[in-house]
């Protein structure tokens, strides 16, 4: 039996060491595999043949040990080593390496993997893929680019396909306002011809028809149909034309209200009346006449010359009379906000010096646009006060709105601005000027690239300079991951023992974090599994000499017979 027993014990043995050799050689196989993780084979004792189970100490002895033969070993376990593998860049941004416990969860043929493994690309839907053509698995975005943490969907990075722009919010001005000069306190004045309704023989009233109106000459201003263009000039810049349809029921109030809305002149609030007319800013109709009196200030100056007010390229046999002119130091500039959409919006900013004390002066400041949806173009005013030294004190911050109920745009579009940066020292020489320092909006941008930080979130870079969410890579944990079956190709699946999978955001509870452009490189250590392999083979023909040795054995018993 001591022989066969031998025998029997070093043919396990053999089996072990083919048992290593066969998982040394699949980590020394992969050790160029991307996330691959090593193997190792860890053996037990089989039940020993007991021949004597010893004795106490007595008297005369002192007892015996017990006397067992091994019957050779078995497979105990083979464990997998989770351990971090070497992080290298890659240079690809959907290359991504996890720097701690986590697994990427995959959508695969056979329903959810998991791997280690994060070489990735976009396939043609955009999606993003294995080099097996899985869909790995993460959080979505909502509307309003928030990601949704409800359920788990496929990465979608649509670059050249997905446009997108940012409205205006907020916005910073900058400049030097000059403390000295004229103070302004009296705006342009300017009166029109009499206008008489033929249907009263009097001069015409608010509600009178445009087509019944004529000039002093007796001469008809206006016909139904007729497409009145006006263009007047303010402040030495002439105005984008804009145009007025003239219909049968059209009366002096809708032209005033027209004029008005080209012109913006801002009426209401501490805005003080003007000291030539001794009343406040506004167009108002007396004796026939329209009387336009405008804003203070140089910039504000109104002029209405023959041509500014055309039909077909046609004079409208109606003048304009100026009696005042606007006076009073001030500066204006244009600038561009964004709508929702992404529209330009022209934006007319204005400052006047309207008064000065001991340490202080105070400036008004207006904000007009024809891109307002409202019938008056003149869109806010307020003041601004330096100190002594020339900082803002009071009136720094403002806010206003643009109305875009005529687009397809989000209305009102709600406005703050930052005035604390506008400096109130200046020189004669230099004059004032006012900048526009930033805005956070911008017109519509096309995804033109994408990079996922250490959390997961694949952030999307537009070529107008917006960076969005576009989704967000999850990690899964597991209890025990030696638990896992492999699935081939770096992935493994759910195995009874692994336990639930924890699906986790990377940098939480300890999952890990990701590291984008990178991948993890297999954790064979070659070296290691070189040493390993030549114990593996000296065993192997340890145990293939006890073999060898009992044939012999047994071939002379054999002989002995004969």
């Amino acid at each position: 039996m001591g022989l066969t027993s031998a025998m029997n014990t070093s043919l396990v043995g053999l089996s072990l060491s083919e048992t290593t050799i066969d998982v040394l050689g699949n980590n020394i196989a992969n050790a160029g595999t991307n996330g691959f993780k090593t193997s190792s084979v860890r053996f037990a004792t089989q039940l020993s043949r007991t021949l004597s189970v010893g004795s106490r100490p007595t008297d005369t002895s002192g007892g015996t040990n017990p006397m067992q033969v091994g019957l050779g070993a078995s497979v105990s376990v083979i464990a997998r080593d989770f351990t971090q593998g070497s992080i290298t860049t890659s240079g690809s941004p959907s290359d991504l390496a996890i720097q701690g416990d986590g697994f990427f969860v995959l959508d695969g043929p056979n329903g959810r993997a998991y791997s280690r493994n994060g070489n990735f690309s976009r396939n043609s839907e955009a999606v993003l893929i294995n080099d097996q053509g899985m869909r790995v698995l993460g959080y979505g975005i909502d509307a309003d680019y928030n990601i949704a943490t409800t359920q788990l969907t496929q990465l979608v990075i649509p670059i050249g396909n997905l446009n997108i722009a940012q409205q205006t919010t907020r916005l910073t001005m900058s400049g030097a306002l000059l403390p000295t000069g004229e103070l302004a306190t009296k705006g342009a004045v300017l009166t029109s011809d009499v206008m008489t309704d033929i249907t009263t023989s009097a001069p015409a009233t608010g509600t009178s028809l445009l087509v019944n109106l004529v000039n002093p000459a007796s001469v008809p201003l206006f016909n139904a149909g007729d497409v009145l263009k006006f263009q007047p000039q303010k402040g030495g810049r002439t105005l984008r034309a804009d145009d007025f349809l003239v219909t049968p029921t059209s009366t002096v109030n809708d032209l005033m209200q027209f004029m008005d809305h080209m012109l913006a002149i801002q009426t209401g609030g501490t805005i003080p009346n003007d000291a030539g007319t001794g009343g406040p800013p506004g167009i108002t109709l007396a004796g026939g006449q329209i009387q336009i009196v405008g804003n203070s200030g140089t910039v504000n100056d109104i002029f209405i010359t023959t041509g500014s007010l055309t039909v077909d390229n046609a004079i409208v046999p109606l003048g304009f009379s100026k009696t005042q002119t606007a006076d009073g130091h001030s500066t204006g500039t244009d600038f561009v906000v964004y709508d929702s959409l992404g529209q330009p919006i022209v934006v007319r900013f204005t400052a006047v010096l309207e008064a000065r004390a001991t340490g202080q002066t105070k400036y008004r400041w207006y904000i007009e646009s024809l891109e307002d949806s409202r019938s008056d173009v003149a869109i806010a005013n307020g003041e601004l006060y330096f100190d002594s030294q020339g900082s803002v004190t009071d009136g720094g911050t403002i806010a206003f709105s643009l109305e875009r109920s005529d687009t397809a745009a989000t209305s009102p579009m709600q406005i703050t601005g930052d005035l604390w940066q506008v400096s109130g020292i200046s020189t004669v020489s230099a004059g004032s000027q006012l900048n526009l320092a930033s805005q956070d909006g911008t017109p519509p941008g096309t995804l033109q690239s994408f990079a996922i930080d250490g959390s997961g979130v694949i952030n999307g870079l537009f070529d107008n300079g917006i960076i969005r969410p576009l989704g967000q890579v999850v990690l899964a944990r597991f209890a025990n991951p030696n638990g896992l079956v492999e699935d081939g190709n770096t992935t493994f699946r759910e195995g009874i023992s692994s336990g639930p999978p924890a699906i986790l955001t990377p940098g939480t509870l300890g999952v890990g974090t990701i590291r984008g452009g990178a991948v993890e490189l297999s954790n064979t250590d070659i070296g290691r599994s070189l040493v390993d392999l030549i114990v593996a083979s000296t065993n192997y023909r340890g145990n293939a000499r006890v073999i060898s040795s009992v044939q012999q054995l047994v071939n002379e018993l054999l002989l002995l017979g004969r």
